[in-house]
């Protein structure tokens, strides 16, 4: 038999709603349905794969999927609508979306995308955690404690820092140690893990 996955959607229409949980339960899967992403992040689940409806008029997905991480609730995430442009879908999966559902949902196309994200929903959830934790904790640096990560990102000496920088190196040691204080990493290597981290997002747009 196979694996009984429960996914929870977000749709604010009270008949699509219905027609979800009917399908999801008729592939002897598990449905929760909430009528508003508030309504699911109050009640944050614990298990399972989110399913998300992509509005043009509403915000955006990367908004509501940086809302829920806020949250702290890093599930897998797909999105679904109604006859999705290309574009659309491009802008689903590179704000960090796993798959596309199309609209009405069918058994076929629904059993197709759990089989497409297996085990690798959750490792994604894992990566997408530690970006936004990585890029929150880089948002509290100054412009010139980034400039001194971005160089000891490279691999580049105080010495050089500061010839770049057009600083002392008493100075780069100054900015390094409260870039590494801001940043909770107790060696270099952490700041540079922090880094890269935080630019997985943009490496997966420009590969895309």
């Amino acid at each position: 038999m196979n694996e009984r996955h429960i996914i929870h959607f977000v749709e604010p229409d009270t008949r699509l709603r219905a027609d979800l949980a009917r399908v999801t339960f008729a592939a002897g899967h598990h449905a929760e349905v909430y009528a508003a992403l508030a309504e699911l992040a109050d009640h944050p689940p614990q298990r399972g794969i989110i399913v998300l409806r992509d509005d043009a008029d509403a915000s955006t997905v990367r908004e509501r999927l940086d809302l829920l991480a806020g949250r702290g609730l890093w599930l897998p995430a797909v999105v679904m609508g109604v006859q999705p442009t290309t574009d659309r879908i491009v802008a689903a999966i590179k704000a960090g979306a796993l798959d596309y559902l199309p609209l009405p949902l069918v058994p076929a196309r629904l059993e197709a995308m759990l089989a497409n994200i297996g085990d690798e929903a959750h490792a994604h959830a894992e990566a997408r955690r530690r970006m936004v934790e990585a890029r929150s904790r880089i948002g509290s640096l100054s412009a010139r404690e980034r400039e001194v990560l971005d160089w000891l990102t490279r691999g580049s000496s105080n010495k050089t820092i500061a010839r770049e920088l057009a600083i002392s190196p008493r100075t780069v040691k100054i900015h390094r140690a409260n870039m590494m204080h801001k940043l909770g990493a107790a060696h270099p290597a952490d700041a540079v893990r922090l880094q890269i981290e935080a630019r997985l997002s943009e490496d997966r747009q420009r590969a895309s």
